[in-house]
């Protein structure tokens, strides 16, 4: 019953009487519908509808708060901050807080809030504490590898800010956009893939066929076809993006898919529902 502290993660708050309005207009989840004690995907995008930024947002008292890499808080807070022109909205990251996570029904007490994982039940709880008041029994990396073997795509390590799409990147599987929301910035371009079904681009789980570990950034290939590139990893499994479309025409060509000298097995995720070519499963 693994708990893992996530020292790569920060906490921003977002507080005042036009929080959730303001939220609403701007992120691609529905601020409307947040059940109580729930952790849900949401993403800021381009105009263009890339994904600037990823997080897990849920409601904290009489505002919101945002869990989302540490690396990009301030310049997450400080987007979020140019969209408030008058809004009566404060935004700002809370140094004081941590966040860990607890998966296969660990006991979480210490928390100052516990919640649940809107992506995907597996995944578990995300837990917020006050910082050096907790403890773990598992790692950053037992984490990613639970992670990584559910299929669940982490910004900044499956795909790079400002280059991918939300169906790229799964929110559409994984809860983190809303389609019959009103607008927010890049709305039009995702209900436009989301209506056209024109996503060809996934991210979806590989693995060793000969149990060597993957690497992260190697690019998968199959015979003359390039289908993409291996993102976040944990021995001989990882997550890649691959073109789907190009990897149907090696499965009917009967060509491998190969990560530099290594057979890779692919994986459609369980929770998916999206097509997917006929591939011999990876595990």
């Amino acid at each position: 019953m693994p708990i893992a502290l996530l020292p790569d993660r920060a906490v921003i708050v977002i507080a005042g009487e036009e929080a959730a309005s303001f939220l609403q207009g701007v992120v691609t989840c529905n601020i409307e519908t947040l059940e109580p004690g729930e952790a849900r995907l949401g993403g800021l995008l381009t105009p263009q509808g890339k994904i600037l930024f990823d997080f897990l947002i849920w409601r904290s008292g009489d505002g919101f708060r945002l869990d989302c890499p540490a690396d990009q808080a301030p310049a997450l807070a400080k987007r979020l901050t140019l969209y408030r022109l008058r809004a009566k909205v404060t935004i700002a990251v809370d140094p004081t807080l941590g966040l860990a996570a607890a998966w296969g029904g660990a006991e979480t007490a210490a928390a100052t809030e516990r919640l649940r994982d809107g992506r995907l039940p597996a995944l578990g709880e995300r837990l917020v504490f006050a910082e050096g008041a907790f403890s773990a029994d598992a790692t950053e990396a037992d984490y990613h590898a639970h992670r990584i073997a559910l299929g669940i795509p982490e910004g900044g390590r499956d795909f790079a800010y400002g280059d991918a799409f939300p169906h790229e990147a799964l929110m559409d599987q994984l809860a983190g956009v809303d389609f019959r929301k009103g607008c927010y910035v890049g709305q039009e371009v995702v209900s436009r893939m989301q209506h056209r079904g024109t996503a060809r681009t996934r991210i979806v789980p590989v693995i060793s066929r000969d149990g060597e570990a993957v690497t992260s950034g190697a690019e998968v290939t199959a015979g003359p076809r390039g289908l993409g590139t291996i993102g976040s990893v944990s021995g001989a499994r990882g997550l890649a993006m691959l073109r789907l479309d190009r990897l149907a025409d090696a499965v009917a060509a009967g060509e491998p898919v190969r990560a530099c000298a290594t057979i890779l097995g692919v994986e459609k995720p369980s929770f998916a529902t999206f097509a997917f070519p006929e591939v011999t499963p990876a595990g």
